[in-house]
């Protein structure tokens, strides 16, 4: 679960995402984990990419889940991160197991409803052990 008094300071404190300069990363993990891949090797993250102007709300939502506890997958999700690029912007949510695929639809399924996505916004996951075999975040994705 996340500390709820740090994440509830952090969130009011946050930049939103159409504040920032291309080339800018946000990131919310639990206490003790970092956003590389090598902290949990085993893990994966759902990508969701966003035309650019529409991720604050998207972002601010899944904040709000995670401190709100809303995935109801355990001790399953690492954190989120939110990458500004020059033509779009890529959230994603980090977990720590990419070969359980039970929980790892929960969590797709919790991101659709949590965000309210659109049925035209594709969702792609990727393993953590094809980042490092790749070296590549984004690169050889499997769709959803």
């Amino acid at each position: 679960m996340f500390d709820c008094d740090s994440s509830q300071f952090f969130f009011n404190l946050i930049l939103r995402p159409k504040d920032l300069d291309p080339i800018t990363d946000l990131v919310l993990f639990k206490k003790g984990l970092k956003p590389i891949w090598e902290d949990s090797p085993q893990g994966g993250k759902w990508i969701i990419r966003l035309k650019k102007g529409i991720a604050s709300r998207y972002w601010e939502n899944l904040l709000l889940a995670l401190i709100g506890d809303q995935f109801k997958v355990g001790e399953e999700i690492c954190g989120a991160v939110i990458s500004v690029r020059q033509t779009e912007d890529i959230l994603s949510l980090w977990n720590k197991d990419a070969t359980n695929k039970d929980v790892t639809y929960k969590i797709k399924e919790t991101l659709k409803v949590v965000l309210d996505l659109p049925e035209k916004i594709s969702m792609e996951y990727k393993a953590h052990n094809s980042s490092l075999a790749d070296n590549s975040s984004f690169r050889n994705t499997t769709k959803h």
